[in-house]
């Protein structure tokens, strides 16, 4: 596999991700659920993915990036996890409106598991000629639809950031969030 194709992946990886969050935006104001703390910790696991992505999409891939995306895919897993364990029991019902049959923590599991095993399967494939960092002033820049990949990410982080201030304020975010704290 060449370096462009990685580059590829890491920009399709990178826009995956942010229509992700950007999902669980829209669904926050087309259902009117509010996230809960365990949701907002998924919502941080999956920026923290974007920001290894993003570093391979600017930087070129490299096996540090990997491992950023690795343990924010792995903390990001923890989380849903956790949060599936609790409405796991029977009569127990699941947090918010599901989606094709799984709720969005499920969702959010399922996209963690995935993004473990891509990641996984590009560190198999590592090419030993990817490891020669070329000097900064050699770097061939980022393509457009990297740019493109990199601001849409940035822009859905800062929203995500600044929805999580209107629900929260300075404080704890509740349990089980029923209103906005800005608009309160």
């Amino acid at each position: 596999m060449n370096r462009q194709t990685v580059v590829t992946l890491n920009i399709l990886g990178l826009l995956g991700i942010t229509c992700v969050l950007l999902t669980g935006i829209v669904l926050q104001f087309a259902l009117g659920e509010l996230p809960c703390p365990l949701c907002l910790l998924q919502r941080v696991g999956f920026a923290a993915v974007m920001f290894g992505f993003m570093l391979n999409v600017l930087y070129g891939p490299r096996q540090r990036h990997y491992g950023i995306i690795l343990v924010a895919a792995l903390f990001g897993a923890a989380v849903a996890l956790r949060q599936i364990s609790l409405h796991v029991i029977p009569g127990t019902p699941g947090y918010g409106s599901s989606i094709l049959g799984y709720h969005f923590y499920t969702w959010a599991f399922i996209m963690f598991a995935l993004t473990i095993a891509g990641v996984a399967l590009l560190l198999l494939l590592w090419n030993r000629a990817w490891d020669q960092e070329a000097p900064a002033d050699e770097r061939p820049a980022p393509s457009v639809a990297g740019k493109f990949a990199c601001l849409a990410a940035m822009a859905v982080v800062v929203l995500v950031a600044v929805l999580t201030f209107v629900e929260c304020g300075p404080y704890q975010c509740p349990d089980n969030p029923v209103s906005y704290w800005m608009f309160d």
